[in-house]
């Protein structure tokens, strides 16, 4: 059983570019990302993942109830303190599950090439995932492990990427953990897609402070656009009164003819 000491891994990495597109971000910055790692169980989640964090292939299988690692990684020129959640299977610890899901930025969903039903767990977990997190976008890696065993394989590269598709173009990759075939690419592009995620939502945040300090004037204060409304009508209020008054008073002087 491996320790946690055996676990964690601190030191450095620097991964190239994958994917196209990347939103340009401030360097020289550290950043906290976590990631959850969901499928079924035996379909290779700790393989991936430990072969990601140290390089190393873990050939026999342990079921997991839950592994937490740490990596430090440059993207993008960027340092990303990664969290990475290896979490049990699908039919194992549903509520610890949800409370996994809730706290990851973004997720590597995994199956196995060699298991069917591997593939169609995913379908209801990826459900899952986007009703907790409330949002039908969540960044999101599709991973099809085991690509080497090509003799056991029941699953086509077709399979994955039907799927990929239906999903609304997640990323997919067909991985081996054994030859680390395609898993430092997944684990960079789920946390690009985590960044990219936050600078838009930075983005859009800042674009509506813009539009109401326009709306409140250049030189008015802060609040200003805001406060405006409520002073007219004490404004209006203050006039209404007055009409009201002078009105009275011209009646005061008049008569009714029958």
């Amino acid at each position: 059983m491996r320790s946690r000491k055996d676990r964690i891994s601190m030191h450095e990495m620097s991964f190239p570019v994958v994917r196209s597109g990347a939103t340009p971000l401030i360097s020289g910055t550290n950043s906290d990302y976590k990631v959850v790692v969901l499928g079924a169980g035996g379909v290779g989640k700790s393989s991936v993942t430990v072969q990601f964090v140290q390089g190393v292939y873990v050939e026999s299988y342990d079921p997991t109830i839950e592994d937490s690692y740490r990596k430090q990684i440059e993207i993008d020129g960027r340092q990303c303190d990664l969290e990475i959640l290896d979490t049990a299977g699908v039919a194992q610890f549903t509520a610890m599950r949800e409370l996994y899901i809730k706290s990851g930025k973004g997720f590597l969903l995994v199956y196995s090439v060699t298991d069917e039903n591997s593939l169609k767990e995913l379908l209801a977990l990826r459900d899952q995932v986007l009703r907790i997190k409330d949002s039908d976008s969540v960044p999101m890696v599709l991973i099809g492990n085991k690509c080497d065993l090509e003799e056991d394989r029941v699953l086509s590269i077709d399979d994955g990427l039907q799927v990929s598709q239906e999903w609304g173009m997640v990323p997919f990759y067909e991985t081996s953990a054994m030859y680390k075939t395609n898993v430092d690419e997944a684990f960079v592009d789920v946390v690009r897609q985590i960044m990219r995620k936050e600078a838009e939502l930075s983005e859009e945040k800042k674009q509506q402070k813009l539009q109401k300090q326009a709306e409140a004037g250049p030189d008015a204060p802060a609040g200003a656009a805001e406060a405006e409304p409520a002073s007219q009508t004490v404004a209006e209020k203050r006039r209404s009164r007055q009409r009201s008054v002078a009105t009275e008073g011209h009646k005061s002087k008049c008569c009714t003819i029958m």
